[in-house]
């Protein structure tokens, strides 16, 4: 028997307007964010940082700039993660760290709520209001005639606080699209307008599993403009470039270790800061870095009168991390042998795409950054078939009412296009 569709626990609201091209339908299970400890939230940060490492490694080889938001990765896989089962979930678990395995199911809710709790206004240095500005969001775009387990909408509200956004990827393939680049560009406060590229949906695809994060935070000691001046910086290569960079004499947390330097520039508020790291052979330093190493330079920064000039600078990354992921260890999702199962049953998923954005800028008054990840899952084949029966012969039919099991209507067709 097919599991129901959305049970009890689920209100469906316009569905009907997911066939329209106007805002889609949404389902949703009726309960609340389930229970989140500081003890999970900084569980789930390890996690995330290990995973987030594993990929820096690999994303650093082209010699590139770079950014990405190792979180908002964690939690749109995490949302995929609710949904497999068997080896597709184990693979998954070993290469997220287990942050959304079913034993830790807690950890990204905790961390998410968390982190829900940044935003707010706070004195800067000279005890000016500044803001500061942390959004993030998770979703679920999926076909609307499909038959979602009543536990996964569960998990989807209890751990992420996402609905299912109902649209028609089949036969509405780009304003699905549209609908979702349109999300992302309002979450991302328009600094990720276009997401999904024209082709990244097709009629197969029936759900996007997306996250997007906002930042936007003060200094809590701002460079002075008028301290900025072009000044040389070394690349990789040895050669020199002049760039515009920002120069403070500030006490900060500093650390120094065997072949790197590291700073930490607090934002407004405490909660929020921006590590740099400063190695004196980068490629050597990032063969070494994981978590590990990671958490060993944060707990050795201690507060010192530093002299700091700091470049300003802005960069963007996208990326599908679909080849990354599976060369980290979870090929399986990729593939017709995915499992996920714990989404639904109507047939086979598969992830076709993990597209990831990412963007930031750095000056005097402090940071803007957005970031984005959309996992797309398509159906591998068509809906599992029990039986198959085709009424092409004489058959009989009876129209009855089912309560009472009175026959209302009796008949049979021998010839479908006579009388």
């Amino acid at each position: 028997m097919k599991p129901r569709l959305l049970a009890v626990l689920v209100a469906v609201i316009g569905v009907s307007s997911a066939c329209s091209g106007s805002a889609p339908g949404l389902a949703m299970a009726n309960v609340g964010r389930a229970p989140a400890t500081e003890a999970d939230a900084r569980a789930a940060a390890d996690a995330v940082n290990a995973f987030g490492l594993d990929m820096y490694r690999q994303l650093t080889a082209d010699g590139q700039n770079l950014v990405f938001s190792p979180a908002s990765v964690a939690l749109a896989l995490g949302m995929a993660r609710a949904g497999a089962r068997g080896t597709t979930a184990d693979e998954m678990d070993a290469v997220m760290h287990q942050v959304a395995s079913d034993e830790h199911a807690a950890w990204l809710n905790a961390l998410d709520l968390a982190l829900a709790e940044r935003s707010g206004r706070f004195p800067d240095a000279s005890d000016e209001m500044q803001d500061v500005t942390l959004g993030i969001a998770n979703t679920t775009f999926a076909q609307q005639d499909m038959n979602l387990q009543p536990a996964y909408l569960e998990a989807l509200a209890s751990r992420f606080g996402s609905g299912v956004r109902l649209v028609d990827f089949i036969e509405e393939t780009e304003t699905a699209r549209q609908l979702i680049n349109q999300w992302v560009d309002e979450q991302t406060r328009h600094r990720i307008p276009e997401l999904l590229q024209p082709g990244v949906l097709d009629d197969m695809t029936r759900l996007a599993l997306v996250n997007a994060v906002y930042l936007k935070a003060a200094w809590l000691t701002p460079f002075e403009e008028q301290l900025t001046s072009d000044r040389p910086f070394t690349l990789a290569d040895g050669s020199p470039i002049d760039v515009p960079m920002m120069s403070m004499l500030e006490d900060l947390p500093y650390a120094r270790g065997d072949g790197w330097h590291a700073v930490e520039l607090p934002y407004v508020g405490g909660s929020l800061a921006m590590t740099v790291i400063v190695p004196d052979d980068m490629d050597a330093f990032e063969a070494t870095l994981d978590a590990d190493a990671f958490a060993s330079i944060l707990a050795a920064l201690d507060p010192k009168s530093v002299a700091l000039t700091l470049p300003r600078f802005g960069i963007e990354t996208k990326a599908d991390l679909a080849d990354l992921l599976a060369a980290l260890g979870m090929p399986t999702a990729f593939t017709d042998a995915a499992d996920f199962s714990g989404i639904t049953t109507d047939y086979p998923l598969a992830i076709s795409a993990v597209v990831h954005q990412a963007n930031i800028d750095v000056d005097e008054a402090g940071t803007e950054a957005a970031a984005a990840t959309a996992v797309i899952l398509r159906a591998t084949s068509a809906p599992i078939v029990d039986v198959t029966l085709d009424v092409n012969r004489p058959f009989l039919f009876a129209l009855r009412d089912v309560p009472t099991g009175a026959v209302l209507f009796l008949g049979r067709v021998m010839d479908p296009s006579g009388s």
